[in-house]
Formats: C-alpha cells, structure tokens, sequence
C-alpha cells in the first residue's frame, strides 16, 4: 500500500495552519449612544451646581422709607434778621404790646461750640417747677430777637430762634440775664470782647440761639 506524506509535500507547515482571527478594533472615542447619554447625565447636573435649592429663610425686611424733608429755618418779616423754626404749634391765644407773657427759655452761643448760657428750667420756683421768664411785651427791656419772636406765637407754641447780634444784646442791662454770676460774667466777656470786635468777629460772637416756648399772657 503506497502511503502519501503530506507534510515532506508541503512547501512549509505554516500555510497548512488556519489564519489567527483578526485583532479587535478600538474605538478611539466612545459610541454616539455612550457620548449622548453622558451629555444628557451632565446635563441632567448643571441645576445642582448654578442653581442653589430654595431659601427656607424668611424674604428680607422692606427697606426703609425716604427720610422726611429737614424744615429749614425763615426769616421773621420786620425783624432785622431773626430766623425762626417753629417746634411745636401753639392753641392759645398771640400776645400784644402791654400784655404781660410767661416764657421759658434755652440760650446757647452760636460761638463757643453752642455754650448753653442760661435756661428758665433751671431756675425753680417754691414748689421746685421751672420758673419761667416774665416780661411785658413791648417795654423795650428785654432783647429785641425774643420780643418780635414772641409776637408772632401762640401760647404753648415752642419755637427756636436765631439772634443775629443787631437784634441781640446791646448792654449788659438787657434781659435776660443769666442769674449764675459766672455764666453772665462769660456771655458779655464773650459778646462784648473788644479784641475780637475789633478784629471783625462780632457777628460770630453775638450770633444767638434761643428755644422759646409760651407759656402764658396775661393782658393789664
């Protein structure tokens, strides 16, 4: 029986061998369906980082409202210059030259940071009230500032008033005159310094401020 050798035949016994498979392919980037559903998953994030949850804090106070407009001061007609801002609107009735008016009082300089020179709530009567200021209107004893701001108020009115030096002291007799030796020793000393005066600063240093309020009129 002849017997046939296949492989002393054959050129090489590799190309007797079946071919190795092929290598798998590598997507160098992932499939539409991974790269979509990553994007929608991403998407799906981006209210958790730009959009914090809601506030359970209560919402913020309202601001507040405008302030009011500042009154300002106007000039008394006929008065050489005294300014008047009215605190408080009196019901009673307007003095007249002759009557005689109760007052209370608070004097400051202008100067001198608005040293308070005098004040009728420190001066107490018996029972240990404030004694007011009583004067007749119109007999020229008392400054001129304070006699025109009263003519113009009702009782219980208060009004504060500024004095320019023409319409303030013109002595040291005037009223009203600080009782405390050294609070009248230092007004005048202040008011009628010559040094000063004559340095051109009279208008700083007589410059008035008073806190009027009337309290009663009494006519003769």
């Amino acid at each position: 029986m002849k017997t046939t050798m296949l492989i002393s035949s054959s050129p090489s016994l590799h190309l007797l061998l079946p071919p190795p498979p092929p290598a798998p392919k590598i997507p160098l980037s992932p499939p539409k369906t991974l790269r979509r559903t990553a994007l929608l998953s991403s998407t799906s994030l981006l209210p958790l980082f730009f959009f914090p949850p809601p506030s359970t804090s209560s919402p913020p106070p309202p601001p507040p409202p405008p302030p009011r407009p500042v009154a300002d001061f106007s000039e008394i007609e006929g008065s050489g210059g005294v300014k008047a801002l009215d605190l408080r609107s009196g019901d009673g009735e307007i003095p007249v030259d002759g009557d005689q008016v109760a007052i209370h009082y608070y004097g400051r300089l202008a100067a001198k940071q608005g040293w308070r020179f005098d004040s009728t709530y420190d001066h107490k009567d018996e029972m240990g009230g404030p004694l007011p200021f009583v004067f007749v209107l119109g007999s020229g004893k008392v400054i001129p500032g304070i006699e025109t701001a009263v003519k113009s108020m009702r009782v219980g009115g208060i009004r504060r008033i500024i004095v320019p030096p023409s319409q303030g002291y013109q002595s040291t007799s005037q009223e009203p005159i600080p009782p405390n030796f050294f609070d009248r020793q230092r007004l005048f000393t202040t008011i009628f310094n010559p040094t000063r005066l004559a340095n051109g600063e009279g208008s700083t240093l007589g410059t008035l401020i008073f806190d009027i309020e009337v309290v009663s009129v009494r006519h003769p």
